[in-house]
């Protein structure tokens, strides 16, 4: 166990550049990491997304009571200002279908659970990050569907019932079934708590892996467009909510908090519906796999930046 634990704190400290070297081995030798299937994505999401259910607590919610203003902001703007954003990039970048529905299914997603690290890491207001990240995840199985129906439906025939329904299975019922663990079992939490930066880092990376090895010779090709559409959703993400926080006039680490949850996506659940949903459109996966890589090594930047701001 104290190995596991030493590996999780090593994988937590570096999950950028693990994450950004096993990408690039799978864009340039793919043929090592077939083993790794695009099916194994929906149930590695659901072992994230259990881990998350472990870690909520009920006062990861008291804030919806005593700063409800923050935390409907951040809700708010995590849903409005990723989606439009999304939707202005793939017009102004002419993205063929399949990379404008992927850029679109990430923008239409809840927060990345990585978010509350990030924000940690930034010294900025945690328990917000946590509550804005739980809210949106909850919300997920009905705005999401939503969000996608509205911006691609010109463009893609959009299952709203069954993406509901996927992310029901994939999201909502680990949660559940790790708050219930968490509640009836403690102590076995406590102790999965400690390991869980490892497991989600072993999930991220066979997520991201996965979809590049698949797709390595397509995304070759159009490698430069796409990761410039990627950052540019990622950090005006960050502006966005950073002068949205500003202009609302919140604390510091508030205001951390909230860019922070506006520009991190869970791309993980936007490379899942790709796959389950959209099959016929390989690349649609590959915007969120990318997302996966660069919000990561931007988080990290980001951090060391914020961390250094004080007021």
């Amino acid at each position: 166990m104290e190995f596991l634990r030493k590996c999780a704190v090593f994988s937590g400290r570096y999950l950028a550049l693990i994450v950004v070297i096993l990408s690039a081995l799978a864009l340039f030798l793919p043929q090592y990491f077939t083993f790794i299937r695009p099916s194994f994505i929906t149930p590695l999401l659901g072992v994230i997304m259990f881990g998350m259910g472990l870690c909520i607590k009920a006062n990861d919610f008291k804030l919806l009571f005593l700063k409800p203003k923050a935390v409907l902001i951040g809700v708010l703007a995590q849903f409005i200002v990723m989606p439009c954003l999304a939707f202005v990039l793939v017009k102004i970048f002419g993205l063929s279908v399949e990379l404008a529905l992927g850029v679109i299914l990430v923008g239409a997603c809840p927060g990345g659970t990585s978010s509350n690290v990030i924000t940690y890491l930034s010294k900025g207001d945690v328990a917000l990050s946590v509550a804005i990240t739980s809210c949106t995840t909850l919300l997920a199985p009905i705005i999401t569907p939503l969000l996608i129906y509205l911006l691609a439906n010109q463009s893609v025939a959009v299952d709203t019932w069954g993406m509901f329904l996927s992310i029901i299975e994939v999201i909502l019922l680990p949660i559940i079934l790790g708050v219930l663990i968490h509640k009836v079992f403690p102590n076995f939490s406590k102790r999965f708590e400690e390991i869980l930066p490892l497991i989600s880092t072993i999930g991220i990376v066979a997520i991201v892996t996965s979809i590049v090895s698949a797709n390595a010779q397509k995304l070759l090709t159009s490698a430069t467009t796409i990761l410039l559409v990627v950052m540019l959703h990622n950090v005006l993400g960050y502006l966005a909510g950073f002068v949205i926080a500003r202009l609302m006039g919140f604390s510091l680490a508030q205001i951390k908090a909230i860019s922070i949850e506006v520009g991190m996506q869970n791309s993980g659940l936007a490379a899942s519906l790709a796959v389950s949903h959209f099959a016929i459109y390989p690349l649609a996966a590959v915007p969120a796999a990318i997302f996966s890589v660069w919000h990561n090594v931007s988080g990290s930047l980001l951090a060391s930046v914020y961390s250094k701001i004080k007021g």
